[in-house]
């Protein structure tokens, strides 16, 4: 049997859950670094994923608890896109990945591990990250830990 050695993964497994929106009870965290929040801007909050995809793997979330594209307020789009090409920039800068992918998961049959709160995902990618781990052990191998990317790329967002 193969094992593969992922310390942080354990607090997934033993952290408290609390009743309502995660992304509505982080937002009351007044220590950034504790719940891992890189930004807060007026409308949205940019925070990295405790449960990462790949290096790097960061979401710009919504202030207020909203489900649709179609709910953002006029005022609200265009800081949005504006935090999404920061964010963006943040991690070409630092990582220099290969691709992005940048998307909304909207619904638990689409793979939202959240849902309700809308908030969209930008994952780096490299040549080659989708390999064997994946394909033949149904693993995803995650080479930083995730205090590690938040302190990589906090000094793009001060």
């Amino acid at each position: 049997m193969d094992r593969i050695y992922a310390p942080w993964r354990s607090r997934y497994f033993t952290m408290d859950k609390k009743e309502g929106c995660l992304f509505c009870e982080i937002q009351k965290e007044e220590e950034d670094g504790k719940v891992g929040i890189l930004y807060r801007g007026r409308h949205w909050f940019v925070i990295i994923n405790l449960f990462p995809y790949t290096n790097g793997h960061i979401m710009v979330v919504a202030n207020r608890h909203i489900e649709k594209l179609s709910e953002i307020r006029p005022e609200e789009g265009p800081e949005l896109i504006d935090i999404l090409a920061r964010s963006e920039n943040a991690l070409d800068e630092e990582y220099h990945p290969d691709a992005m992918n940048t998307g909304v998961n909207r619904g638990a049959s689409a793979g939202a591990g959240i849902i309700g709160h809308l908030h969209f995902h930008l994952v780096p990618r490299w040549n080659g990250d989708t390999n064997f781990m994946t394909a033949v052990a149904e693993t995803r191998v995650v080479s930083e830990e995730v205090g590690a990317s938040y302190d990589r790329l906090r000094k793009y967002f001060e």
